[in-house]
């Protein structure tokens, strides 16, 4: 029996890795790991093996089985990887993205701010993650130490669908799922819509987008915190920008802080953008709060981290100077040819 798998596992490989599609690839795995396949008509024949016997050859079924599963995984992700390259061969347009040169003639200002932001943060070594828009409770209130009596769970501030699941009203749910895998270390950002019940004027929509980052490592300090947030601010408004923080509370991150950027259009002598202050309120931001790490399965003795958050809109309206936040959603053509 052993020489016979040796031989079935040995013709599954070989099978497996001649596969040039999908239907090839999935035949190969039903007539070798399939309910009448090779490896289950093996272990009918285990009544011929001595009752000590049996569960060592058990287990050498079952290492062959976990290698051609590998092996057909692999395979699968080659083939994906060929199909996708040359269906991007094939088309020139990427119908999922809003707003590009060939539907509209121009990109939105929103898409072009968030490319930006993502250039600068995947240089720092970041990557970007997304998550799901319906969230639960658990990740965008409870693992973030926002308790059941805290006022940003009033209804009139968060769209329930049910008691348990929303509509997400921040991408902080995102930074919840990360830390909750404990792989270290992490260093993400999380772009992404966002819902709160908000009354819609020049400034507020009940839906708009977040710009989330989270980093959490050993020996993490709010000094690394504010070299990531200086060297973000210099490469996105220029390289004369300075930033100030300011004490602030946020009941995910301890200690918190706001940041202001020196005005870019000004250089902070004082102008109708700054409203003469010659700073800009830009972002919220703190460390990562112990009780949000223990919660979510990380240990605050051996770790520690930062966060920050950034609305899209707003450093979208700063940057091109936009007064009026509803331009961006009404697809007036006159508007978005300006990019």
């Amino acid at each position: 029996m052993k020489e016979r798998l040796e031989q079935i596992k040995n013709c599954a490989l070989q099978a497996i890795e001649s596969a040039s599609s999908m239907d090839e690839l999935n035949e190969v795995k039903v007539r070798y790991l399939g309910k009448k396949g090779e490896l289950s008509q093996l272990l009918k024949g285990m009544k011929n093996v001595a009752p000590e016997e049996r569960p060592k050859v058990g287990q050498m079924v079952n290492d062959a089985r976990q290698l051609i599963e590998a092996g057909f995984d692999k395979e699968k992700e080659l083939i994906f990887k060929k199909i996708r390259e040359e269906k991007m061969k094939r088309e020139v347009i990427d119908v999922t993205l809003p707003g590009t040169k060939v539907n509209v003639g121009h990109r939105h200002p929103n898409q072009i701010a968030q490319e930006d932001l993502e250039r600068v943060f995947i240089g720092m070594g970041y990557e970007v993650v997304e998550g799901p828009e319906v969230e639960y409770d658990r990740y965008n209130f409870e693992l973030l130490n926002i308790p059941a009596d805290h006022p940003a769970k009033d209804e009139q501030d968060t769209f329930y669908i049910t008691k348990d699941i929303l509509l997400r009203t921040q991408t902080s749910s995102v930074q919840a799922r990360i830390m909750e895998t404990g792989r270290m270390p992490i260093r993400v950002v999380s772009p992404g819509r966002v819902f709160r019940s908000d009354e819609v004027d020049a400034t507020h929509s009940p839906s708009f987008h977040q710009f989330e980052g989270l980093v959490v490592d050993k020996n993490i300090t709010f000094a690394d915190l504010k070299g990531t947030l200086q060297q973000w601010a210099q490469e996105f408004f220029g390289p004369e920008t300075k930033v100030k923080f300011r004490p602030h509370h946020f009941p995910f991150t301890e200690p918190s802080a706001e940041v202001d950027v020196s005005c870019f259009k000004c250089g902070g002598k004082g102008c109708r953008m700054c409203k003469g202050s010659g700073w800009i309120e830009i972002l919220g931001c703190g460390m990562v709060h112990p009780k949000v790490l223990a919660d979510c399965g990380i240990d605050p003795e051996e770790y520690s981290g930062f966060a920050f958050g950034i609305g899209l809109e707003r450093v979208t309206m700063l940057k091109y100077e936009i007064d009026d936040m509803r331009l961006l959603y009404e697809n007036d053509a006159r508007f978005l040819k300006q990019f």
